[in-house]
């Protein structure tokens, strides 16, 4: 890891944390000195939380923590950091509660949007889920699975979606990484993955919503459950 890399992940993990809470004044100066980087690391790692909305630059006073309603939520590295702290369970509802408003529209959109390499690519993709759920291999599993929600927020052709495909896949990713997966990957999800994949390759909009919404429900009960002390 790069130092600068270093230096991003240090701070954006404090500010999620509440380490800074909202209106802390940062110094350029006392946060490289604190890392151990220089000057012109923590001028890169200043401009990544600007662009996030964590922090606004004030000349000749700091850095100011901004509150979260200002930040960029919707930004993979933001999801990341804050899947990393201790509110990670109140996030991982919401985003399922994020993924239970969209996704289904986005898979009604695919079934009508979607080229045909498209079709044959969330066919492929499901099948991928299936072979690897089988095999027992969690990691190449959570890969196809991560893959497929993306292509269909890709194949439903609204832009702004894709945006949301890819919180879908920091949602996928987070589960795996705190071992938030069920013990046995299930047949019943696998076989919505492959109904949603034929529906959107027969164009049924209709069904290929209906399915992705019992796909996302399902996931986010199970979540649920897991989450449970």
């Amino acid at each position: 890891m790069t130092l600068h890399a270093h230096l991003l992940d240090s701070l954006g993990l404090a500010l999620t944390s509440g380490r800074y809470p909202a209106g802390t004044v940062l110094r350029l100066d006392e946060l490289t000195t604190k890392y151990g980087v220089s000057r012109t690391v923590g001028r890169e790692a200043v401009r990544v939380l600007e662009a996030l909305k964590m922090v606004r630059s004030r000349p000749k006073i700091g850095l100011i923590v901004l509150p979260v309603s200002d930040w960029n939520l919707f930004d993979p590295q933001l999801i990341r950091w804050r899947l990393a702290g201790a509110d990670r369970a109140q996030l991982l509802s919401q985003l399922s509660q994020l993924r239970a408003a969209v996704e289904p529209a986005a898979a009604g959109l695919a079934a009508i949007n979607a080229s045909d390499e498209q079709r044959g690519e969330i066919l492929r993709l499901a099948d991928e889920m299936r072979k690897h759920a089988i095999a027992g291999d969690t990691p190449a599993f959570v890969n196809a699975d991560i893959a497929f929600h993306r292509q269909v927020f890709v194949a439903s052709g609204n832009d702004l979606f894709i945006h949301v495909g890819e919180v879908t896949a920091e949602v996928l990713h987070g589960r795996a990484e705190l071992q938030l997966m069920p013990p046995n990957l299930q047949t019943t999800a696998l076989d919505w993955h492959g109904l949603e994949a034929e529906a959107i390759s027969q164009g049924n909009a209709v069904e290929a919503e209906r399915v992705s919404r019992c796909i996302v429900l399902d996931s986010a009960a199970e979540l649920d459950r897991l989450l449970k002390p």
